[in-house]
């Protein structure tokens, strides 16, 4: 059994995870200064007076995809134990490397409690990796077989898929609205507040990433019947995200807040211009998922402003979701921007 495409997608997938978790440790980039302190000195730190069970579950729980990731990423090394002991040592590495820059954050505070729980995680990730791996791999090697087609950065195609999902995890953006530059160059909305501005410019901007999102996953499915599923259950994957992220981050009641006219008006229009464009020979589906990607970044770069983001941020910028709200954001902000140049480059090997 080929395991060379399951392989790769470890490998990617844990680059991925590496570059959210380095970004999640040091948000919010900003205030660096010496506070004095010798640069290790929080490795001798008593038990905090202050912990609670979440921190420790959150801590061991974000790199335990890390460690279970590299396992299976360095899988073919020779050694029984070699792939879990390296996921273990560059995991470990990793955590140390961000407590110790947190040093010169004033937003961060570096623990030696924190490094000891994601080096937990790793190992229990490794671990996991290294006793499913013999079934995981071969079974996850056919799986991709089929599912995708010939190209031979299908597996870079499919980490950005699942990238993606991690936008509708951010409650105060409009759904899927991906590569809103405006917080970070400081503009202001390009149109006035109006319910039938807002509508349409949320009707627009979920209707245009639908069709991207699923002419990406068409064009990595090896035919049509698989791109049908697999892009279903992109988008169903991603409606449950945004429905979680609405009961969890807002509150139980406002679960289905999101779920507005405009959004409906989107989705229904979306769904019904992908059907048909799946049929497309390649090149058209190529630039008609380019136009989609570019149109839907313009659009929600001139929509007026949410007026939900106000009580979304409430509770997402505050607290344990403070550094997690700006990792969210981050992947909605660059992700257009990764997914055009890999549509434009792999549409060029089809």
């Amino acid at each position: 059994m080929n395991v060379h495409r399951p392989l790769r997608l470890a490998r990617y997938l844990a680059l991925a995870w590496m570059l959210l978790l380095i970004y999640g440790s040091l948000h919010p980039f900003s205030g660096w200064r010496d506070n004095g302190l010798a640069s290790l000195a929080f490795l001798g730190t008593p038990w905090p007076r202050y912990w609670t069970g979440f921190d420790l579950t959150v801590n061991v729980l974000a790199y335990l995809p890390l460690g279970a990731l590299l396992t299976l990423g360095f899988w073919r090394l020779p050694g029984r134990a070699t792939a879990a002991v390296l996921a273990v040592l560059i995991g470990t590495t990793l955590s140390f490397t961000m407590e110790w820059i947190q040093n010169w954050l004033p937003s961060r505070v570096p623990s030696n409690l924190d490094l000891a729980c994601n080096g937990v995680g790793t190992l229990m990730g490794a671990l996991v990796a290294s006793l499913t791996g013999p079934r995981t791999l071969p079974h996850l090697g056919r799986w991709l077989q089929t599912a995708l087609g010939p190209l031979p950065n299908a597996e870079l195609g499919l980490t950005l898929v699942g990238i993606w999902l991690f936008i509708p995890l951010s409650p105060e953006i409009l759904l899927f609205g991906a590569g809103d530059l405006r917080q970070i160059l400081g503009l202001p909305s390009a149109l006035p507040f109006s319910a039938e501005h807002f509508a349409r410019a949320e009707a627009a901007v979920v209707a245009a990433n639908v069709l991207a999102i699923g002419l990406l996953v068409r064009m990595l499915a090896s035919n049509l019947r698989i791109a049908h599923v697999l892009a279903s259950a992109v988008l169903a994957i991603g409606l449950l995200v945004r429905t979680l992220s609405a009961a969890v981050l807002v509150g139980p009641a406002s679960w289905s807040a999101w779920l507005t006219p405009g959004v409906a008006q989107g989705l229904i229009a979306g769904i019904a211009l992908l059907l048909p464009a799946m049929w497309l020979p390649a090149r058209g589906r190529l630039a008609l998922g380019a136009l989609a990607l570019m149109t839907g970044t313009v659009l929600v770069n001139l929509a007026p402003a949410n007026p939900y983001s106000p009580l979304a941020l409430v509770v997402w910028t505050q607290g344990h979701f403070l550094n997690f709200n700006g990792l969210t954001r981050l992947v909605s902000i660059v992700w257009p921007f990764l997914a055009l140049p890999y549509l434009m480059v792999s549409g060029r090997r089809e």
